[in-house]
């Protein structure tokens, strides 16, 4: 153990004290921590998960859409610089109606890029690539104190701060308590904080694989009957694919042999990439909504997955989650420029406005898009292809959902809307 390592040890077992304590150091958790680093806050990240594999470099399948928005902030934060060389840069988007087995759908509309300018919608960057950026930079921080394999046992508020504690007996005192600890957030439960809560009956199926011709930067969206099926470009002859599928149906591909698993996807995934080939693993993930009632408690806030998930099928999620890191970081800086109390209840209620209505509409707008997509019946299948073959032919109407794919807004934090 170095004697940094030694020293870190020593203040956790003492007591560290921050102005915040981020409990979950995923994605989310340490993008939130670097971001309030830039606004001159402390932090301590409490992350269940060890070290070692959460850096694990090995690709395992997964991949994100990071927005333009969710760049400008990691390039803010000071990740973008090593993140950037190993991201696809997203050029076209192509959406279609289609049913398995039939030929590609003449109803289909086009997002081109090259409308929103140089920057264009964003890019493609695989889980592994930027889990490991943030972590290193997190960790290098000096602002940030990392506690890796720290399950939390005990966290308290009172009128004048807060307090984490882990079960090995590392403790921290706090002004604020952040809540990245996912879907089931186990912080806004004990907070008695509800939810909106809704199972679609969907599992979404996640792999990779690899084909013999270029994607050339092109993402698709087919919409069958069973739910969206993605294909998303990785950096080389690569994709992510997101497959959305009937419970049932999903339980079923997962238990059979990957060579059984690939005839299924090429059954939806056509020749016009050439072969394909599976990479890294398999994942599957039961799709559900959740929206918290309120996205602050008793000197705590909701982050990311604790207070808002979606379906996927806008692939907005972690987008939707760094804009809670980037909104929370800058409203916490400017209440410490202010000499305001950062756990203070009217602090919270400043963020809260500023990002839980965004969140109801994001959800409500995905699991209308859901309902609507995901079945076979005639009339839906007529609305929606008439709404695709509408859709492309209005220029401004496009070029509007274009800019919100983008996340290119007035109301983002500061972070989010320009490059440092």
């Amino acid at each position: 153990m170095t004697s940094s390592a030694n020293g870190a040890a020593e203040r956790a077992a003492k007591g560290a004290s921050a102005d915040v304590a981020i409990v979950g150091g995923g994605l989310v958790g340490a993008a939130l921590g670097l971001a309030l680093a830039r606004e001159g806050l402390s932090s301590v990240i409490c992350d269940s998960a060890p070290l070692a594999a959460a850096m694990a470099p090995g690709f395992d399948g997964r991949g994100y859409a990071l927005a333009l928005a969710s760049r400008r902030l990691l390039q803010n934060i000071g990740v973008w610089g090593e993140v950037a060389p190993k991201a696809q840069p997203i050029n076209d988007i192509l959406v279609s109606d289609g049913r398995i087995g039939e030929r590609a759908s003449a109803h289909f509309l086009r997002f081109d890029a090259l409308e929103l300018g140089p920057q264009g919608f964003g890019d493609m960057i695989e889980d592994h690539h930027l889990r490991l950026s943030l972590l290193q930079a997190a960790r290098a921080e000096p602002l940030i104190e990392y506690w890796d394999a720290a399950a939390l046992s005990v966290w308290r508020t009172g009128p004048y701060g807060a307090e984490i504690e882990t079960d090995d007996g590392r403790r921290a005192k706090a002004a604020l308590v952040v809540a990245c600890d996912g879907r089931e957030s186990r912080l806004r439960r004990e907070a008695g904080i509800g939810r909106v809560h809704k199972r679609y009956g969907q599992v979404g199926l996640v792999c990779a694989v690899a084909h013999e011709k270029p994607h050339y930067g092109v993402a698709h969206e087919l919409f069958l009957p069973g739910g969206p099926f993605a294909i998303l470009p990785l950096k080389g002859d690569r994709s992510t694919l997101v497959w959305t599928e009937r419970a049932d149906m999903a339980e079923a591909l997962s238990a059979v042999s990957d060579e059984i698993y690939l005839r299924e996807l090429r059954r939806r995934f056509g020749d016009f990439l050439g072969g394909i080939a599976l990479e890294g693993r398999r994942w599957a993930y039961p799709l559900s909504l959740s929206i918290a009632y309120s996205f602050v408690g008793d000197r705590l806030a909701l982050v990311g997955d604790s207070a808002r998930g979606m379906h996927p099928i806008a692939g907005q999620g972690l987008n939707y989650g760094l804009r809670d890191a980037a909104a929370l970081a800058e409203t916490l800086g400017d209440a410490a420029r202010r000499g305001e109390d950062l756990g203070e209840a009217s602090v919270l209620t400043r963020y809260e406005r500023w990002r839980r209505p965004d969140s109801v509409a994001i959800a409500a707008a995905t699991d209308a898009l859901n309902t609507l997509f995901s079945n076979d019946l005639g009339p839906a299948r007529l609305l929606r292809r008439l709404g695709i073959d509408a859709f492309g032919k209005i220029g401004p109407l496009r070029r509007a959902a274009m800019k919100f794919a983008a996340g290119d807004r007035e109301d983002l934090p500061a972070a989010m809307r320009s490059a440092p």
